[in-house]
């Protein structure tokens, strides 16, 4: 049965507390890891000749020890677990997973190249307790390098338009020696038309190299930047990050992989993330508090071309956290010089309740009444 508008926009606003609980919880502590990808099984279904995460014969790691690997992640104090691969939809037991990961109280996200996706699998999805789903699209038609086209998946996101009471992101791709730089804003736009969330990448070349956009690539991404929906976290990171990485130059920022963000491979190991696995390479049952306090500071060589999104996205709450109107102004940039940052009227909101008043003045009874109610709906302390 297909839900209706209303229904889906109410269990939105339901992941949207949580989401707040999530960003509040990280703002207040720096011990404990926000988001972690853990991998079931590395066998994929497609083979992108771009992509150095997959193989054709590995087995799923058997669910009872994923789930115990969940159970690990709770008990340092993970806020968001991220299944992908490989192709996380290949697992037998996927659902049983996500289930896992909503019983420790975790947000329960998938990345998946969506071809396994059917009305009764997304229903099955639902029904687990899946909260957000992202695809990447890499192409409007299928070639050499990558299967992923939209062509072969509008279907697929049709049913999920119809059908999904999760968050969905489509996020298209430039750079790297895509053939078609303009099927990013054919993407984008399609997705839009769907009522989904998009992002756009900057990935490497087939050499490993980030090289910067070619003119016509820049005119590509300055149009979806123009059409896309803001949202907080993207937007942030297309201000702070893909600006210097479109034009191929480093960013200056501290990588908190190992620490706020964790990659666990299918043999159980801690990596910093999937471009740099073998680092530590600790087993997760090992890894503890003193891992995560160490590796918040590591300096990682990789970081200043680092184009892994996922880990950019959590140390902008540190930033958040450490100079958070330094912060924001780095995110939303004035429209003019020395004018105020270029907020989203949620980002207002919550600024207005959780900041002081610059320049040193005192808080205002009305405001502390208010950020204190809000504190307790976040549960946060």
């Amino acid at each position: 049965m297909t839900l209706t508008p209303a229904v889906r926009r109410f269990r939105s606003y339901q992941r949207r507390i949580r989401q707040a609980r999530m960003v509040a919880r990280a703002i207040k502590s720096k011990r404990h890891p926000i988001l972690a990808h853990i991998i079931p099984m590395r066998r994929c279904n497609l083979s992108c000749g771009y992509c150095n995460e997959y193989d054709k014969v590995s087995n799923p790691v058997p669910t009872a020890e994923m789930l115990r690997r969940v159970e690990m992640l709770a008990k340092l104090g993970t806020s968001i677990i991220t299944i992908s691969g490989g192709e996380p939809l290949l697992h037998p037991d996927l659902d049983e997973i996500i289930r896992g990961i909503r019983s420790q109280g975790a947000i329960a996200t998938i990345i998946t190249n969506g071809y396994l996706l059917t009305p009764e699998r997304i229903q099955q999805l639902n029904r687990a307790g899946l909260e957000h789903l992202q695809i990447s699209i890499d192409n409007v038609n299928p070639d050499d390098i990558s299967k992923k086209s939209l062509k072969v998946l509008d279907r697929k996101l049709q049913w999920l338009s119809e059908h999904a009471v999760f968050d969905i992101n489509i996020n298209s791709v430039l750079g790297g020696g895509m053939a078609h730089p303009e099927d990013a804003l054919t993407i984008t736009r399609r997705a839009l038309e769907l009522g989904f969330e998009t992002t756009v990448g900057i990935i490497h070349d087939h050499d490993g190299q980030l090289r910067s956009l070619k003119e016509n690539e820049r005119a590509v991404y300055d149009q979806i930047l123009r059409e896309r929906k803001p949202a907080m976290f993207a937007f942030a990171y297309d201000n702070l990050f893909h600006k210097n990485l479109a034009l191929g130059q480093e960013n200056e920022w501290q990588c908190r992989a190992g620490s706020r963000y964790l990659y666990i491979c299918e043999q159980g190991l801690v990596h910093y993330c999937s471009q740099q696995r073998g680092y530590p390479a600790i087993p997760l049952e090992k890894y503890t508090q003193a891992d995560v306090d160490r590796e918040y500071s590591t300096v990682k060589e990789c970081a200043p071309f680092c184009t892994v999104s996922c880990v950019h996205r959590v140390a902008m709450l540190d930033l958040m956290r450490n100079q958070p109107r330094e912060a924001l102004t780095r995110f939303f940039p004035p429209a003019t010089e020395g004018g105020p940052p270029q907020l989203p009227a949620g980002v207002q909101v919550l600024t207005k309740i959780f900041l002081p008043p610059p320049d040193g003045q005192p808080q205002g009874a009305a405001q502390k009444v208010v950020a204190g109610a809000a504190m307790k709906i976040f549960g946060v302390k």
